[in-house]
């Protein structure tokens, strides 16, 4: 290599602005080299900046000298910074928008010059005179919050424009409560949700809403809707929002007699957005009194705060109060399953943990995490084995999400066996998993899959909580039930020294699972 020959070998540039050089290699006898490697320098940074490939960018005014450089030998080219043209109108578009309470607008601004020419790379503020009526992002997004009016202005160097923004209330024009019908016991309670609607069914929010008893003798409700059992019979309870209402039927039951166990209900593999079965598994749950449970990937399919809000909770999210869940690896597909943790709260124990302990009736209860280290010697294990030796219940369940035997699609996963043999050592009596999207039962048995009808835990599969269904292969040792047709909800009634299982169907499914087992 002989030369090194930079081109353009000088030029002006307005501020902010680029421009692309060329660097070209020759030989001694001025022919062009290729395949040679070129680096890019400027020597005043503060007025002009080059990219690997020879963009050069310009900064500030005054003068840089940018040189090309392969093989020793090097090229310059001179580049002169010059002002840049001043803002001399800033131009908001549309200039004026009527929009309705909770929607928005997106704002743009077009700088130009003197000459009416558009001006680009350069910095805009945006700001709203009121912000009652309407906000503005850094990006010119308008919200609209009230009724009401607002001038929204971008400047730019001294420069403003604006649009006008008219903020437009909509009328209530429905109330949906959920759920449409439920039962609750005497003395127990349950949280109904209204929903005010605009005339095309879209949710409205910031709506005051109040609730009312068709009986107060057999039901209250609160300011927010929670229900509270009072005496046996059928009551309506109505919720109103600008002079429209929506109404849910509650049953009041009667408790059950003392000794006659507590239910605990629930699946694994619930919400998807893409389904109506996650709709149907909780209508099931509406009219079942008692603690939810689920087992895992409660939303599909990142476990995003997103999915949460708008596939878990219009459906299986009204029993979210009563809930007692534990996580799956769709939870855990965002980093640490942390939307899973803030949606839940305090119901899934310790924060970013995954696994705790309740007592429930004559039971002990036990959430554990089958997404962390479950080996012998983990925290989990640890905890779980401390917390098996404090427990005074007779009678001990357990459920998480990847199960130790399966006949199903992912089959038998050896995550959990740690936590198995500390449940068989301290005589738990069944466990209930998911992430097989189907409903199987097994005998009891050992951690190493030797059938025990002395001291083996059962193991239920409830992956039926509303994404779509997987089939099965052979069933393995030791299962004695499978069905793969039929989402649905897995009922337990926990009574003292003993418990009874029922997988309830959704409606138009006929498929069901029924027995009793005793406590070790």
């Amino acid at each position: 290599m002989a030369s090194v020959e930079v081109t353009p070998t000088s030029a002006t540039v307005a501020a902010n602005q680029t421009v692309q050089l060329t660097a070209t290699l020759r030989d001694a006898a001025g022919n062009p080299l290729s395949g040679r490697v070129v680096t890019w320098t400027s020597d005043n940074t503060a007025v002009a900046t080059v990219s690997a490939n020879g963009l050069v960018t310009a900064k500030t005014a005054g003068s840089a000298t940018i040189t090309a450089t392969s093989e020793g030998h090097s090229g310059t080219s001179a580049i002169t910074v010059s002002a840049p043209v001043p803002v001399a109108t800033v131009e908001v578009t549309p200039g004026s928008a009527t929009v309705d309470e909770g929607k928005t607008v997106q704002l743009t601004a077009t700088l130009r010059d003197a000459a009416g020419n558009p001006l680009s790379g350069r910095v805009v503020t945006w700001t709203s005179n009121n912000t009652a009526a309407a906000t503005v992002s850094a990006n010119g997004l308008v919200t609209a919050k009230t009724a009401g009016s607002a001038a929204i202005t971008a400047t730019s160097e001294g420069q403003s424009g604006t649009s006008a923004i008219t903020v437009v209330r909509v009328p209530v024009a429905s109330v949906s409560v959920a759920p449409l019908a439920a039962s609750v016991q005497v003395g127990s309670t349950v949280q109904l949700t209204a929903t005010p609607k605009d005339a095309s069914g879209a949710p409205l929010s910031g709506r005051a809403v109040t609730w009312s008893s068709s009986n107060t003798a057999m039901a209250t409700v609160n300011g927010s809707g929670l229900v509270s059992g009072v005496a046996v019979g059928p009551v309506t309870i109505t919720a109103t929002s600008e002079g429209q209402s929506g109404s849910s039927a509650i049953t009041v039951v009667a408790a059950p007699p003392p000794g006659s166990g507590v239910v605990f209900v629930g699946a694994g593999d619930i919400a998807n957005c893409s389904t109506t079965t996650d709709e149907a598994t909780a209508k099931l749950l509406d009219g079942i009194a008692g603690t939810v449970w689920t087992a895992g990937d409660n939303v599909y399919t990142n476990g995003t705060a997103t999915e949460f809000a708008t596939c878990y909770e219009p459906t299986w999210g009204r029993h979210k109060a009563r809930t007692r869940p534990a996580p799956g690896n769709h939870d855990y597909n965002t980093s640490g399953a942390a939307p899973y943790y803030a949606y839940f709260g305090a119901n899934a124990g310790p924060a970013g943990r995954g696994y705790y302990s309740y007592d429930l009736g004559e039971w002990h209860i036990i959430s554990l995490n089958s997404e962390v280290s479950t080996s012998p010697g983990s925290a989990q294990e640890v905890w779980l084995r401390a917390d098996l030796a404090a427990n005074t219940k007779q009678c001990t369940l357990a459920y998480w999400h990847k199960p130790l035997f399966s006949s199903g699609y992912h089959g038998s996963l050896s995550v959990s066996k740690p936590l198995w043999a500390a449940l068989y050592e301290y005589n738990a009596e069944f466990v209930i998993v998911g992430h097989e999207h189907n409903y199987e039962r097994f005998a009891p048995q050992t951690a190493n899959g030797v059938a025990d009808p002395i001291r083996g835990l059962r193991e239920f599969i409830v992956g039926t909580g509303g994404t779509s269904l997987r089939s099965v292969g052979t069933p393995i040792a030791n299962s004695e039930v499978v069905n793969t047709d039929a989402h649905g909800v897995m009922k337990f009634t926990l009574r003292s020294g003993g418990y009874d299982w029922e997988f309830i169907p959704i409606a138009g499914k006929t498929f069901t699972d029924r027995g009793s087992g005793t406590c070790h």
